[in-house]
């Protein structure tokens, strides 16, 4: 009787353990969401449009490459880099599953015609950024974590090396992906003055900015008459009504490009890659440079390093990181998720899938991969990475390249207010599940 009294109270502080560890992390999120929506609040208004926007610039240009110049150039080494590989290969595996779930989604849910694209994209690319970021801060700030003295250093530079790979397909791929659809260009570029006057009108209101733009503040801005024309479907579909090369000509069809080259080509030169080098991936690539040249590193990094003043100033400024990021995402959530015609049940089908199906997916890739030998033995925070990279809602950075181009913008904020809300749980119960696995390595 009294091993079972013992059992069951050594299960019940086991069980108390893993929920404490899990939900108390995402109330400190919620809590800090929530004092933004408060002090956004009209009557309030301390976080004023104004504010929102000028802390939303500060996290982008400041104080995210601030924090992860000093996480990751501290931590990264030519071993740590090659140990590493498997982390941006990740997202680039829970990207591509996502996409391809992402089209059953569209085919299953029948969104309008326009936003097909639009949802395979909504379901496969995750928040790689802002939010684990958050997460892991959060977990580490706590005495009872699992993760070693060193859980929030090694956690931000583990999601700081997987940024660099998220960047770029959201700025290739994603970008392409969310052009407008051909078909609906004449309704696209007829609204293009409304919607024109409409950011003016916002600007000099001083209305409060959709969530679309709190990893991007300049989205709105970076949009062009050219980011606004649709190009694939123009492109693939004027090569291919093009005739065959007549026999008589073989001998220059042999030396013309071919035809898919020159497809990849037109598109490869239409896609604005200057967006790419945006402050937090040069921040990630000058702390990859550093952290390689040992000399480099001892230079900057360290207790007894010459300019260990300057890194310690970057480290403080770094801290403001997540607060900010909170409070902006806050105050943008205050205004609501706003009117979308992407349908009820298509925004169901995508966080459900996005939320809920995909996670456990992530945990089949990421056990396959321990068992591989990919993953560095006894890294507890490096598999919980792993496995929060397949946890994430929709990342905001592609909803802000809906603001870049023109299309779907209302779609996507509404969207990613109603994934974040529901985030909160399923973060929290997947994080159970999460630390459970992690406890067995």
């Amino acid at each position: 009787m009294e091993q079972s009294m013992e059992l069951a109270a050594r299960v019940g502080g086991e069980i108390q353990y893993m929920v404490e560890l899990s939900v108390v992390p995402v109330m400190k999120v919620l809590t800090m969401c929530a004092l933004g929506s408060l002090l956004a609040q009209p009557r309030i208004n301390i976080i004023t449009p104004a504010a929102t926007r000028l802390l939303s610039k500060l996290v982008f240009a400041l104080f995210l490459p601030c924090l992860i110049f000093t996480e990751l150039g501290e931590y990264m080494t030519l071993g740590n880099m090659l140990e590493w590989w498997f982390i941006p290969v990740n997202v680039l595996i829970c990207y591509f599953i996502g996409c391809i779930a992402g089209v059953f989604v569209a085919l299953i849910c029948k969104p309008p015609p326009e936003f097909f694209r639009f949802t395979v994209v909504m379901t496969g690319i995750g928040n790689a950024g802002n939010l684990p970021l958050a997460i892991i801060g959060s977990i580490c700030h706590g005495q009872d974590h699992p993760f070693g003295k060193k859980c929030n250093q090694s956690g931000v530079a583990y999601i700081a090396f997987s940024q660099w790979i998220a960047v770029i397909i959201i700025y290739t791929f994603v970008y392409h992906m969310l052009e407008p659809p051909e078909e609906y260009y004449e309704l696209v570029a007829d609204s293009e003055e409304e919607d024109v006057t409409k950011e003016v009108t916002d600007i000099d209101a001083e209305c409060m900015p959709s969530v679309t733009s709190a990893e991007w503040p300049g989205a709105r801005f970076a949009r062009t008459p050219e980011s606004q024309t649709p190009l694939l479907a123009r492109v693939f579909r004027t090569l291919s009504l093009r005739s065959e090369p007549s026999l008589s000509h073989a001998s220059v069809g042999c030396l013309a490009e071919p035809r898919v080259i020159r497809r990849m080509r037109v598109v490869a030169e239409k896609t604005p890659i200057q967006h790419l080098m945006q402050p937090p991936l040069i921040a990630s690539l000058l702390a990859i440079l550093v952290g390689l040249f040992p000399n480099a590193s001892s230079i900057i990094f360290g207790d007894d390093a010459p300019l260990g003043w300057f890194t310690d100033s970057l480290t403080i400024l770094g801290a403001a990181m997540v607060p900010c990021v909170m409070l902006v995402l806050g105050g943008t959530f205050s205004v609501g998720p706003g009117s979308s015609k992407l349908g009820l049940s298509t925004t169901i089908g995508i966080s459900v899938t996005r939320l809920v199906i995909l996670p456990p997916i992530g945990i089949g890739v990421v056990l396959l991969a321990n068992k591989l030998g990919i993953i560095p033995h006894g890294d507890k925070m490096f598999m919980f990475v792993l496995l929060l990279q397949h946890t994430m809602p929709t990342a905001i950075l592609s909803g802000a390249l809906t603001s870049m181009r023109g299309y779907g913008e209302r779609e996507a904020s509404a969207l990613l207010f109603w994934q974040h809300i529901f985030a909160a749980v399923t973060i929290a119960a997947y994080i159970v599940v999460y630390l459970k696995i992690i406890s067995y390595l």
